[in-house]
């Protein structure tokens, strides 16, 4: 219990609310991404993991990432169950009215609890919906939902508490990752980025590859969504990693400054990898090359300088850029590249922090190139393993078992037709109001053609 900083508390409720936007940010610049037909099944991804997290959070993840401790492993589930003790202020009268000029309530660090709760809250929201962007066009919308909750609760929240210590906070929290080992992570660069991009590929390979995959043309149909949703998430970002200082201070300053310039330097490098490679530089590229360096730059943003930030962003821009292209060499149809952004992009942020982290930085923390030798890389490495694994090991437990009980895949026909019209009876462009045509399950028949098992659509 205590009297919340004003300015803090102030710059915690903006950050989380910058956070929020990112998971429509997010909905645009993967629904811009896919074919029309299913733009809309796309942008529901991202809202159904916002109203299943988010309940589900507020219920028992909060408690399983921040309650007290049991054994380095979890959080106790029932400790805040329900925000309980969170929410008013014992003492001062109903809840949410001051009794006098200082009510104290509960606090965590500076700030009131139940602002720090809804911001963690928005971590896990965004960490399952990015996952959606590998099975695009594909999976149903029912199982979907029913993974969303299943991996939010056996692989996100157990990892969150790993990784989120908050020691120094007045919290009881932290597990193993943070607290024992000492990885630094400071904005979700492991507990977000590399949790959801392996759990991307695991998902992408039980559900496999979409009809027609390397032989029709699936290019964005959109990309003015695309640019808007990738300036939504540039901007949100700033939330998620200054955000992340849990202070109005110069630390988040900072954060602030590092997490844009590895966004520019990221972007400018995924568009030279562009030019030398196709012959062009494009407005995708540009905004995914964005995002490859706001991902890296998420664990990384508190220990490093200018320069770090530079090489972190050039690193990522550049790697990111090559990864997209393994889907093609190894065969499995990460629809959005979620595996060569997020997964790539957050293992590369996360290990050059044992590399270029600078002792001027907030983190305090010397890399080796600054005379810290390698105990922070090997620490940063065994951190991102684990992650890596565990999230691979839950997620196709969870993927498997929903495969074999309620199935996960869409059918031939409303993949072919559009999980738009066959999943939610509805479309995002209507251009009979136009006095054009629009394809409908109606006007769709199957021959004999050029799909795996012989089929093929014409549009009668």
């Amino acid at each position: 219990m205590g009297v919340p900083n004003a300015g803090d508390t102030a710059w915690l409720l903006v950050s989380a609310a910058m956070v929020l936007l990112m998971t429509p940010g997010l909905a645009f610049f993967y629904g811009g991404m896919v074919r029309a037909k299913s733009v809309l099944n796309m942008i529901m991804m991202s809202f159904g993991a916002l109203g299943v997290v988010g309940l589900l959070w507020v219920l028992f993840g909060y408690s399983m990432v921040f309650g007290e401790d049991k054994a380095n492993l979890i959080g106790d589930p029932f400790q805040f169950f329900g925000l309980h003790g969170l929410m008013s202020p014992n003492g001062s009268g109903p809840a949410g009215v001051a009794v006098g000029a200082a009510a104290q309530v509960p606090l965590v660090g500076t700030v009131p609890a139940t602002v720090f709760v809804i911001f963690e809250m928005m971590f896990a929201v965004i960490t399952v919906a990015l996952v959606s962007g590998a099975v695009a066009d594909r999976m149903r919308f029912g199982p979907w939902m029913v993974f969303a909750g299943l991996w939010a609760t056996l692989v996100y929240f157990p990892v969150a508490h790993w990784v989120f210590s908050i020691d120094g906070l007045n919290a009881v929290s932290g597990g193993w990752i943070a607290n024992k080992l000492h990885t630094i992570d400071f904005a979700g660069g492991t507990a977000v980025e590399i949790n959801s991009g392996i759990a991307a590929l695991v998902l992408a390979l039980v559900l496999g590859k979409r009809r027609g995959w390397r032989r029709e043309s699936m290019r964005p149909h959109n990309m003015p969504l695309v640019m808007i949703g990738a300036g939504l998430l540039w901007f949100g970002w700033y939330g998620f990693n200054a955000g992340s200082a849990f202070r109005a201070d110069g630390a988040a300053g900072t954060t602030m400054v590092t997490t844009t310039v590895a966004a520019c330097a990221a972007m400018i490098a995924w568009l030279i990898v562009e030019r030398f490679r196709d012959g062009h530089a494009t407005s995708l590229g540009a905004a995914s090359g964005a995002v490859a360096g706001l991902v890296a730059i998420t664990p990384s943003c508190s220990t490093v300088n200018v320069l770090g930030a530079t090489v972190i962003g050039v690193a990522a821009g550049a790697i990111c850029a090559l990864a997209i292209s393994l889907k093609y060499r190894f065969g499995y149809d990460d629809s959005l590249d979620v595996v060569g952004v997020h997964l790539v992009g957050g293992i590369v942020g996360t290990l050059l922090i044992g590399l270029v982290a600078a002792p001027e930085s907030p983190a305090g923390v010397a890399g080796l190139f600054y005379g810290g030798g390698f105990d922070q890389l090997w620490r940063q490495a065994v951190g991102a393993g684990a992650v890596l694994l565990y999230s691979l090991v839950v997620t196709a437990i969870i993927a498997y078992a929903i495969k074999f009980t309620m199935g996960l895949r869409a059918s031939r026909e409303h993949e072919v037709v559009g999980l738009d019209e066959m999943q939610h009876a509805e479309s995002a462009y209507d251009f009979g109001g136009l006095g054009g045509g629009s394809v409908t399950s109606r006007s769709l028949s199957m021959s004999r053609g050029d799909e795996p098992d012989g089929r093929s659509v014409h549009v009668s």
